[in-house]
């Protein structure tokens, strides 16, 4: 059954390379108008999914990701045509020059292959994926969680519709049709020859596994062990909001700040005010020495606080020596996904923005901006903290390679 799925997408990732961005708009346009359509059967489809996640005790955070209403079915539809308004990532032309012998080259914008993409809970990752992915002329195999096995194999059926009436190869977007985890095994580590590249979205015992087993290059994140750093020059009521925002906007998602970091010369102003925010919004914090003296109710932290994605109402704070034990601290705990430095003073925030190597770096703005919508692609299929490739928010443009033309008129090399 697998070898068959990537058959049929290695034959369709071939054909969809070649097609121009108005077919692949067309494409999503239509899906999009068949969601809105089909919005009461995915809503059915998403209560069977509720109802046997619900007899199985799951989590409140893990039902809220599962649940499809009629506005999160919208945004769904919305979010894909917001992919449409995206500039065509094919083809273009991303550098060229000519050699001195007359040969004319050029660097050209192409498609990755076929993506698999494994992804947890959330239905709606079925639409973005998917989207982002016909964007981008790569064919893909979904692999959703069985939790969302039916909502997710409602939205299949729209984004199929779709590329049939565009006149696209249905099989450009095909998702596995089992919730054995055999699958998954196999896709990871039996289907190189079909597949180019492995997206996992999820949480981290999911996306261990996939980096552990995985025979093609993955594209994601482990954790996301991110850090607020509140500067000395940094404004009091700034401080307070974006910290709020960072840790208690969505506790669960991988862009929530897991650890404050406060400047010691600013401590005294800055803790009672974040520490009784954060404790009124429900937080527990659990702080060093310094913060407990500062602040009451903070739990002691053990050096595996420092360590820890929470993704909870938890949080870790530590007042630290200047910018340079900041950074020090980053680098030694953070896993390389997003930063904030909260700050008025310039030359200290250019100097954070330089020198923390994450992939993502604020200055007065929230960590939970991580996000792909929100930095103007669209959707996103994931956060990439790797060097290789893509980094940060994998949008349309990330899930693109190169080729080289070259173009001559008679030269031989001597």
């Amino acid at each position: 059954m697998m070898d068959d799925i990537g058959r049929a997408a290695r034959r369709s990732a071939a054909s969809l390379a070649t097609t121009k961005g108005e077919q692949r708009n067309l494409a999503l346009t239509a899906s999009a108008a068949a969601i809105r359509q089909s919005a009461n059967n995915i809503a059915e489809a998403n209560r069977l999914d509720m109802n046997a996640a619900e007899s199985r005790g799951l989590s409140g955070a893990m039902l809220d990701r599962l649940m499809l209403d009629a506005d999160r079915i919208e945004a769904m539809a919305s979010g894909i045509e917001s992919i449409v308004l995206l500039h065509d990532p094919l083809g273009r032309v991303l550098d060229e020059w000519e050699r001195p012998n007359g040969l004319k080259i050029q660097r050209v914008s192409v498609p990755l292959g076929v993506i698999g993409i494994i992804y947890e809970s959330r239905p709606n990752v079925t639409a973005d994926a998917a989207a982002l992915c016909i964007k981008s002329g790569n064919a893909v195999i979904l692999r959703g969680g069985s939790e969302s096995f039916h909502s997710s194999q409602a939205i299949y059926a729209c984004l199929r519709l779709g590329l049939t009436e565009a006149g696209i190869d249905p099989n450009a977007v095909q998702m596995v049709p089992t919730t054995d985890r055999a699958a998954v095994g196999y896709l990871l580590s039996s289907m190189a020859a079909w597949v180019d590249v492995v997206v996992p979205r999820g949480g981290k015992s999911l996306i261990k596994r996939v980096q552990d087993e995985a025979r093609v290059p993955v594209i994601g994140h482990l954790e996301g062990i991110c850090h607020v750093y509140l500067h000395k020059d940094a404004e009091t009521k700034m401080a307070r909001d974006i910290v709020l925002n960072a840790k208690m906007r969505r506790t669960g998602i991988c862009g929530a700040a897991e650890t404050i970091l406060v400047d010691r010369d600013g401590a005294k102003r800055l803790v009672p005010e974040i520490v009784g925010a954060l404790q009124g919004a429900g937080c527990e914090v659990r702080g060093d020495e310094s913060i407990a003296a500062l602040a009451a109710g903070v739990n002691e932290a053990t050096e595996a606080d420092w360590a820890t994605e929470y993704l909870d109402a938890i949080v870790s704070m530590r007042v630290v020596v200047g910018i340079d034990q900041a950074i020090d601290h980053i680098r030694c705990y953070g896993s390389g996904h997003t930063e904030s430095i909260v700050t008025d003073n310039a030359g200290a925030a250019e100097r954070f923005l330089n020198e923390v190597d994450s992939a993502i770096v604020l200055q007065n703005a929230s960590t939970q901006f991580a996000d792909g919508g929100e930095f103007g692609m669209g959707a996103e299929i994931g956060i990439a903290t790797g060097r290789i490739h893509a980094r940060g928010p994998v949008g349309a443009d990330q899930l693109t390679s190169y080729k080289y033309l070259v173009r001559g008129s008679g030269q031989v090399r001597p």
